[in-house]
């Protein structure tokens, strides 16, 4: 126990913690109406998700890795994302479907994974999970924003709504992608033949 209670109280497991309770502001100030307010929505979400890199750098800059951070920091990151969309989906900005996808998606990953850990197979993350992030980062922002704004300096006007929506089309054709790539992964590593003993 007091293992766990200097986990919890160390630095980088307290960003994360702090990630976590910036969802309830970035959800209440999410509006169809309010530019203003779905601009300080964005910033929020931003905030939030600008602390993965934080807890990471922190952690591994201070030398307290620790079991914990590795179980609440990837959960934070599902929590933040998952939250965002199904309140997205209840202001008709995003379809219910993509997100069905995009949460059973990493639901199947994260049981492989757990899998994976129990059976001693190591599986290394392939590039198409972190383009995946970071096309969902860029979605979600733009969802948030949701109005037309006019692009400085020029005549162009931008639908941050249907960027969005574009972008995080993107996201889920690469994340099903990068999901299966894990699969194989999986399978080629699960149905390998035992190394003979040397």
């Amino acid at each position: 126990m007091p293992n766990l209670r200097r986990e919890l109280t160390n630095l980088p497991n307290l960003v994360t913690m702090g990630r976590v309770a910036f969802i309830p502001f970035v959800l209440l100030f999410i509006d169809n109406f309010s530019p203003l307010r779905s601009f300080i929505a964005s910033l929020l979400y931003l905030g939030a998700a600008a602390g993965d890199a934080l807890d990471g750098y922190l952690a591994r800059s201070r030398g307290e890795v620790s079991t914990l951070g590795k179980f609440l920091d990837p959960l934070a990151d599902k929590l933040i994302v998952t939250a965002v969309l199904v309140f997205l989906v209840a202001l008709s900005r995003v379809p219910a479907w993509v997100v069905v996808v995009i949460v059973g998606r990493d639901l199947t990953i994260n049981g492989l994974r757990s899998i994976a850990s129990a059976q001693g197979l190591v599986i290394s993350a392939s590039a198409g999970g972190k383009i995946k992030t970071g096309l969902q980062l860029v979605a979600i922002m733009m969802l948030l924003i949701y109005f037309r704004y006019p692009v400085l300096g020029t005549g162009i006007t931008v639908d941050y709504h249907r960027a969005g929506l574009i972008v995080l089309y993107v996201s889920m054709g690469v994340s099903l992608i990068s999901a299966a790539q894990y699969l194989r992964d999986f399978l080629s590593a699960a149905l390998a033949p035992p190394r003979a003993p040397a």
